[in-house]
């Protein structure tokens, strides 16, 4: 079945606003066009979302997308769009289908094609990357076929190449982070700012090489600064998404832009719980 007529019959029987993402000839997963969000989709929503997107995927991931208009439309921000991009390994006949869940918050599901069928994949790309994920999370695999569009069917992707089997908040360009640890033994990743600073979010890779485990929502955790300490709130999103706020105060406090990197350290209780984010300005 072709994208046209599988997507329209999926929409045929939608309750919830989507939209669906495909190559045009010439274009990449990077180009600009793929990161615009339709104006039907907007206006189904009533712009609830505003500013922002979260994508979450059915084996647990989840990532926050900024949003930007222009003369031409509403567009995800290149970073954001790019990690999401990479992280699932997105190929040139993929095709996603987006269902806008409740106000910021949209599923996204992915679909590889297999000889004549769209398979819907249901497990994470990157789980095959052992050295970042010891303990992968287990897919959704009782998820209903049904639950998929004509001429698609579930799909478990295969075992990704070892270039692909990175954390997404490391960072190449810093030379060995663990130089810049307190306590060598404590987690940690490397986090490149990008424009959009106001909370401090720690990745899924990250979670599962560590096996962090984390406070309620809204408890109390701290910044840990070489000569200060700055009390924070962890915020925890839709799929045990962490964050950590007022993120944008400390880096406007020193000086960190855009592109910058700090080595983020997390520091944790005798149960083994994160309660700080040790917080090292590389290169100083």
């Amino acid at each position: 079945m072709t994208l046209n007529s599988a997507f329209d019959s999926l929409q045929e029987n939608a309750s919830k606003p989507r939209f669906c993402k495909s190559l045009s000839l010439g274009e990449t997963w990077k180009s600009k066009s793929t990161r615009m969000i339709p104006e039907e989709f907007v206006r189904r929503t009533n712009g609830v979302f505003e500013h922002r997107l979260v994508f979450s995927v059915s084996w647990g991931n989840s990532w926050q997308v900024w949003l930007q208009r222009d003369e031409n439309g509403l567009f995800m921000e290149e970073e954001d769009w790019d990690e999401f991009v990479d992280d699932n390994l997105l190929d040139p006949s993929d095709i996603l289908i987006f269902t806008h869940v409740d106000t910021m918050f949209t599923e996204a599901r992915i679909y590889k094609k297999d000889s004549r069928f769209f398979k819907q994949v249901i497990s994470s790309p990157l789980l095959g990357a052992e050295a970042f994920n010891p303990k992968p999370q287990t897919s959704r695999q009782d998820t209903p076929s049904s639950a998929a569009p004509p001429g698609f069917a579930p799909f478990a992707s295969g075992s990704a190449s070892a270039s692909a089997s990175r954390a997404r908040q490391s960072c190449s360009s810093v030379q060995n982070p663990e130089q810049y640890l307190l306590n060598p033994q404590n987690p940690y990743f490397v986090k490149t700012l990008s424009k959009k600073i106001d909370v401090l979010y720690v990745n899924q890779d990250v979670i599962q090489k560590y096996d962090l485990k984390f406070g309620p929502h809204l408890s109390p955790v701290y910044y840990l600064l070489p000569t200060e300490k700055h009390e924070a709130v962890l915020k925890i999103y839709r799929n045990n998404t962490p964050c950590f706020n007022r993120w944008a105060a400390i880096c406007k406090k020193y000086d960190k832009k855009e592109g910058d990197s700090v080595v983020c350290e997390l520091e944790r209780d005798s149960r083994g719980v994160v309660t700080a984010v040790r917080v090292h300005f590389v290169n100083e």
